[in-house]
């Protein structure tokens, strides 16, 4: 099925920390638009060990967009009761005072306030934010790995689920223009011989009013009409857009093809557009009305949305 470069996705699951306290690790996925594939991660220390897993596990799923994963967990407040039927907070859950940590910190407390009086003393907070204070639960780095492996999948099937309905929506806009372009291209190319025709009689009446009055010998009024017919043929020429045409609807077929099928087309697609747009650069050219001009430009129009919609496919 054919996707679209950009979507979200997320999964949760529990790591066990020991004693009884367990984090919810919380793994999302996004991705936008990218010509190739680029790859990014923003994981805790906790859970860095699992990006060569992530990576790969991305790499053989997508093929183009920017994709970053994100990683973060907390601890659950309920996970240290379950069971207990009691409603206190286990201090286990918050981590362990290092009381060596707190008398050393207690120590320079002191010390710096001999020095500087009126320096306040360090609020509950701070003591507690202070490096090697409050040694936190961690848990085992397996069951990191392991858990940031499974969300990290979970999420990057969502990404892909939603990557596939964009997709499909996508289809049905492009598919709707090549039908529109369809029409443009069947209401005018059966006007472009009716141009000549109109080219040839505006010629013969031009020089028919040129020459009134005037006595020709029917060898001038034969060369005459052989000029006027290879005046006219020129401009046939000049004019022949049969084979943009021709190339126009092939392209649109092809298109359509793509569309139809299945796999990353993104890249294909946005080469069709350039195809597309050449052609109908050389169709406004060559016009010769108002209406072709018009119809080229409707043309280009329809094609510019194309292109802003295929960059964003897989």
């Amino acid at each position: 099925m054919i996707s679209s470069m950009t979507g979200y996705g997320s999964a949760s699951r529990q790591v066990s920390l020991g004693t009884g306290v367990v984090a919810d690790l919380q793994v999302e996925c996004r991705a936008v638009n990218s010509r190739f594939l680029d790859l990014g991660f923003r994981l805790q220390d906790e859970c860095r060990a699992a990006e060569p897993a992530l990576r790969e596990l991305t790499t053989q799923s997508l093929s183009r967009g920017k994709v970053e994963f994100r990683a973060a967990w907390r601890i659950n407040n309920n996970s240290s009761n379950a069971g207990s039927g009691s409603p206190k907070t286990d201090t286990h859950a918050l981590g362990a005072i290092s009381k060596d940590r707190l008398d050393a910190l207690y120590t320079l407390q002191e010390r710096a306030q001999d020095i500087f009086p009126k320096a306040r003393e360090l609020s509950i907070g701070e003591i507690l934010r202070w490096p090697g204070i409050v040694a936190e639960p961690r848990g085992e780095e397996e069951g990191w790995i392991t858990a940031t492996v499974e969300a990290g999948r979970a999420a990057l099937d969502a990404l892909m689920n939603s990557r596939q309905a964009e997709g499909k929506a996508l289809v049905t806009v492009l598919t709707n223009i090549t039908t529109k372009m369809d029409g443009i291209i069947a209401s005018i190319e059966p006007k472009v011989p009716g141009y000549v025709t109109q080219y040839q009689e505006k010629l013969t009446e031009r020089l028919a009013e040129s020459l009134a009055g005037q006595e020709l010998g029917k060898g001038i009024g034969a060369e005459l009409m052989d000029r006027i017919r290879q005046e006219v043929v020129l401009y046939a020429v000049r004019i022949d857009v049969a084979e943009e045409f021709a190339r126009l609807k092939t392209h649109l077929n092809t298109v359509r093809t793509a569309l139809a099928g299945k796999g990353p087309v993104g890249k294909r697609l946005d080469f069709l557009m350039q195809e597309l747009n050449r052609e109908a650069n050389t169709l406004s050219s060559k016009s010769v009305s108002e209406e072709c001009t018009q119809a080229a430009l409707e043309l280009k129009l329809l094609i510019e949305q194309m292109r802003e919609q295929v960059q964003n496919l897989e």
